[in-house]
Parts: structure tokens; C-alpha cells; sequence
């Protein structure tokens, strides 16, 4: 059996671990700077839409985007033209932190890529593409009570 999933799993876990110290200092933990980084990368985008670019449930992102809000890191507005729809905002406490967050998630790339050409890199970015193109049908499928055939 291949064990790639588990390596990913490893490679995201310590990611995820250096991430939480790094940012602590701005009061961001259990991967909210993940939201935060969306959100400032698409500024007026809706709970929904965070979800599927994060591929977690609705709660998930409501209670991210909740302690993001508490900490003064974005704004929820009202849409224009439907009042039920809160859109989300980078503050600019946040676009600080965004800075960051990039610089971090630049090096942490340069560290994970050593030693590799740059062919290599190209082969395992459309490889994993791939891999998260197959697993978000079974997300999608599963997040709204399908099951699947083991």
C-alpha cells in the first residue's frame, strides 16, 4: 500500500503545528489564518463560498469566522442586493497579518521544495491538483449525505 496520503498528512500537521506558534502572537489558532488568508485574497466573499475553498462544513467556517470577527480581523456586511448575506472583509489589522502569513507561507514552500528542480516541482503541483480534484468529488458527495463504496 502506498502511504502518500499519510506523507501529506505529516507534511500538513507539522506545517499546521509551525503555523500555530508563528502566529500566536496575532491570536490566531487551529488554522484561522487559513480563513483569514481567503478572505483577504477574496474580499467580499460569503460563508458559503469560504467553505468550499477550505473544504470544511459550514459550522467549521462560522466559528472561524466568528473569533476572526471577535479579534477585530474582519468585517461582516451586509450584500447589497440580498440583506440575508453577510460578505466578509479583510480590516486592515488583517491585510498586516496577510503580509505575514504570505512571507511565512513562502518559506515554508522554499523549505518543502528543496533540493527538488524545477520540473519536479511542476510534476507534484499538477499530482497533487489531481489527488484534490478526485477527493473533493468524494467531499462533495459525502457532505450532503452520500456515502462512499469502499
Amino acid at each position: 500500500m502506498t502511504e502518500v496520503l499519510r506523507e501529506i498528512g505529516m507534511i500538513a500537521r507539522a506545517l499546521d503545528s509551525i503555523s500555530n506558534v508563528e502566529f500566536k502572537q496575532y491570536a490566531l489558532t487551529k488554522g484561522q489564518y487559513l480563513y483569514l488568508v481567503r478572505i483577504c485574497e477574496h474580499p467580499g466573499i460569503i460563508q458559503e463560498q469560504l467553505s468550499k475553498l477550505v473544504m470544511v462544513d459550514r459550522t467549521t467556517v462560522i466559528r472561524a469566522v466568528q473569533r476572526l470577527a471577535d479579534h477585530a480581523l474582519i468585517e461582516k456586511r451586509p450584500d447589497e442586493t440580498n440583506k440575508k448575506i453577510r460578505r466578509l472583509y479583510p480590516t486592515e489589522k488583517a491585510r498586516l497579518i496577510y503580509q505575514r502569513i504570505t512571507a511565512e507561507e513562502a518559506y515554508s514552500n522554499q523549505v518543502a521544495l528543496a533540493g527538488m528542480t524545477p520540473d519536479q516541482v511542476a510534476q507534484l503541483t499538477a499530482l497533487l491538483h489531481q489527488a484534490r480534484t478526485n477527493v473533493t468529488a468524494d467531499w462533495e458527495r459525502v457532505k450532503h449525505g452520500g456515502h462512499r463504496d469502499y
